[in-house]
C-alpha cells in the first residue's frame, strides 16, 4: 500500500509497474540488438558511425540529460521548497547555453571519440590522457553510483520492495541491462534507448501538465493558489518567492549554481554526444533541438511541482517512501490511478537505464580508446582491439557500479551528483576552454588543472557537511570530521581549476608547438580537416 493521497488509500500494483518496465526494455533490447548488427568499426560504437542527425543527437541529448534526479527530483524540490526548487531546472538549462555557445561546435571539429583527443590535440599525448581519462571515469563513476542508488530508492516507491536485499537485485538488473544495451548496441543501441526513453519522458511530464492544469481550468495562477491554501503546506505564500531553501545559506547557493552551470559543458557522457554526427553544423542543431526540448520539459516540471504540492501535499510526499522523489509518481498516481502510476514508475526506471548506458560506454570509450590505445599501446592497437577492450571495460565498470550502487544504498545521493558535477566543472571545463581559446596553453597547465581541480573537489566534498557531522551527512551525525562549511565546493574548486591551469603553463618551461596551436584553432573554427570528404 502507498501512504495516504487525499486522505484515502490508494492502491499501487508492483505487478503492473513490473510489466510495463519489462516491456520497454524488451522493445528497446530488440532495437539494441537490430542496431548492433551495423557495428563494424571503432566509429560504429563508439560514435554511432556519425549516422545521427542533428535532430535525433538533440533528442538522445535531452534523453542523455534528464535523468531521474531531473525528474523525480525537481518536482519533489518544487513541491517541498516551492520557487527554490525551480532553481535546479533556471540552473540546468542555462548550462546548455554555455556547452552551445563554448564548446559543442569547436569539440565536434576537433575531436574524435572522447574529450582527451581535444586536450591531447597540440599538447603531449600520454600524461594529457591519463589526467583526461582519469577525471573522465571519475565523473562518469560518480554519476553512476548516483543513478543505480537512485534505482534502488526507487524501488521502495514504484514496486513496493521495502528491503534491502530487493533493492539490491534491483540494482543488479538495472546494471545487467545496462552492460547488455552497451555490449551488444555500442553507441547507436544506447542512442536509440536514449530517443525512446526522451520522448517518453517528455510525453508522459506533457501529458500530465495538460492534466493538471485541466484541473484547474488552464489557469497557472490557480494551481499555485491551491499549492499555497493545502492545509500541509506550512509556509504560505512563502513557496512563490526565492529564499525559502537558501535565503540563509546564499554562498552555498552561488556555489551550487556554478557547479550546475559550469559542470555541464564539462561532462564526458554529454560531451561524447557531439561525435555522434557527421558535421559541425549538426552537432550545433542538435544542442538547439536539445535547448528546446529540455527547456520546455523544465516547464512541465514547474507546473507538476507546484501540482504536487497543492493535490498531494508536501508532508505527505515528504513521509513517503523515496521522500521528495515521490512527488511525480504520487501526482500521477492521484490523477490517473495504478495505470498512470506505472506509466512513469516505467519511465522512471526507463530514465536511469538510459543514463546509466550513455555513462557506461563513455567510460568504456575513454580507457580504451585514451589509456589502451593511446598510452600503453601507443597508438598503435587496431580498431578491433580497442573495441575489444572497451566491451571488457564495459563488464568491469557495470559491475563496480552494481557493487557501488548497492554499496550507498539510502546514502546521501546528492552529494555523489555535486560530486560528479564539481568534477566536471573544476577539473574538465577549464582544460577544454584554455585548449580551445589559450595558444599558450601547456602540458603542465592541463596535468595541474585537471588533476588539481579533481583532487580540490573531492576533498572538499570529503570534509563537508554532506558527508559527515549531520543526520542527513552521509556517515551520520555519529562522524564529524566537516570542516569546510559549504556543501558543494564549486566556488572554490572551479577558481582553482582555471588558476592552476593558468600558473601551471606560465611556469613551465617546455613550449607547445605553435604550429600544431593554430592548426587546432583553424580546425576548432573552421571545421576544415575534421569533416569527412563530402561524396559526389
Amino acid at each position: 500500500m502507498m501512504h495516504l493521497v487525499n486522505g484515502a488509500n490508494a492502491e499501487q500494483s508492483p505487478v503492473l509497474n513490473i510489466t510495463i518496465f519489462l516491456a520497454f526494455v524488451a522493445v528497446t533490447m530488440v532495437i539494441v540488438v537490430r542496431a548492433g548488427r551495423t557495428n563494424k568499426s571503432a566509429a560504429d560504437f563508439y560514435a554511432g558511425g556519425r549516422s545521427f542527425s542533428g535532430r535525433q543527437n538533440g533528442l538522445a541529448i535531452a534523453g542523455d540529460y534528464l535523468s531521474a534526479a531531473s525528474f523525480l527530483g525537481i518536482c519533489g524540490a518544487i513541491a517541498i521548497n516551492g520557487f527554490d526548487g525551480f532553481m535546479y531546472s533556471i540552473g540546468f538549462l542555462v548550462a546548455w547555453l554555455v556547452a552551445l555557445l563554448l564548446v559543442a561546435e569547436l569539440m565536434r571539429n576537433t575531436a574524435k571519440f572522447t574529450m582527451a583527443d581535444v586536450l591531447s590535440f597540440r599538447l603531449r599525448q600520454r600524461p594529457v590522457r591519463m589526467a583526461a581519462a582519469l577525471t573522465t571515469l571519475a565523473v562518469s563513476f560518480f554519476y553512476l553510483l548516483a543513478q543505480m542508488a537512485g534505482a534502488g530508492g526507487l524501488v521502495s516507491l514504484l514496486l513496493g520492495i521495502n528491503d534491502k536485499i530487493g533493492q539490491s537485485l534491483v540494482i543488479a538488473v538495472v546494471g545487467v541491462v545496462m552492460i547488455l544495451y552497451v555490449l551488444i548496441g555500442g553507441m547507436k543501441g544506447t542512442t536509440w534507448v536514449q530517443i525512446i526513453k526522451a520522448v517518453l519522458l517528455i510525453a508522459g511530464a506533457g501529458a500530465m501538465t495538460v492534466w493538471v492544469l485541466a484541473l484547474k481550468g488552464f489557469n497557472f495562477a490557480a494551481v499555485l493558489e491551491a499549492a499555497v491554501v493545502n492545509p500541509e503546506n506550512q509556509h504560505g505564500d512563502a513557496i512563490l518567492a526565492p529564499g525559502l531553501q537558501y535565503g540563509a545559506h546564499p554562498i552555498d547557493f552561488v556555489s551550487l549554481a556554478l557547479a550546475l552551470v559550469l559542470g555541464t559543458a564539462g561532462l564526458p557522457h554529454v560531451l561524447m554526444r557531439f561525435y555522434t554526427v557527421p558535421t559541425a553544423k549538426e552537432a550545433r542543431r542538435s544542442v538547439v533541438w536539445a535547448i528546446w526540448l529540455i527547456g520546455i520539459f523544465y516547464l512541465f516540471t514547474l507546473v507538476l511541482g507546484f501540482a504536487a504540492g497543492a493535490f498531494v501535499g508536501p508532508e505527505t510526499i515528504a513521509q513517503a517512501p523515496g521522500g521528495q522523489n515521490s512527488a511525480a509518481p504520487l501526482l500521477a498516481q492521484f490523477l490517473g490511478g495504478p495505470l498512470l502510476l506505472g506509466f512513469i514508475s516505467a519511465v522512471a526506471f526507463a530514465t536511469i537505464l538510459a543514463v546509466v548506458a550513455g555513462l557506461t560506454i563513455t567510460a568504456s570509450a575513454s580507457f580504451a580508446h585514451d589509456i589502451y590505445n593511446s598510452v600503453m599501446r601507443k597508438g598503435q592497437a587496431s580498431p578491433q582491439q580497442e573495441v575489444k577492450v572497451a566491451r571488457i571495460t564495459t563488464v568491469v565498470i557495470g559491475a563496480l557500479a552494481i557493487v557501488g550502487g548497492i554499496g550507498v544504498q539510502g546514502q546521501n545521493i546528492a552529494f555523489l551528483v555535486a560530486l560528479a558535477f564539481a568534477v566536471a566543472a573544476s577539473a574538465n571545463l577549464p582544460t577544454i576552454l584554455f585548449s580551445l581559446f589559450w595558444s599558450k596553453f601547456t602540458t603542465r597547465g592541463a596535468v595541474w588543472s585537471m588533476v588539481g581541480g579533481l583532487v580540490t573537489a573531492v576533498g572538499l566534498i570529503a570534509l563537508s557537511p554532506v558527508v559527515s557531522g549531520n543526520e542527513t551527512a552521509m556517515l551520520g551525525a555519529g562522524v564529524d570530521f566537516a570542516i569546510f562549511p559549504l556543501k558543494n565546493p564549486g566556488i572554490i574548486s572551479i577558481p582553482v581549476g582555471f588558476l592552476l591551469a593558468w600558473i601551471g603553463s606560465v611556469t613551465d618551461p617546455t613550449r607547445e608547438s605553435k604550429a600544431l596551436a593554430a592548426e587546432m584553432e583553424v580546425r576548432s573554427l573552421t571545421g576544415f580537416g575534421a569533416e569527412p570528404p563530402v561524396k559526389h
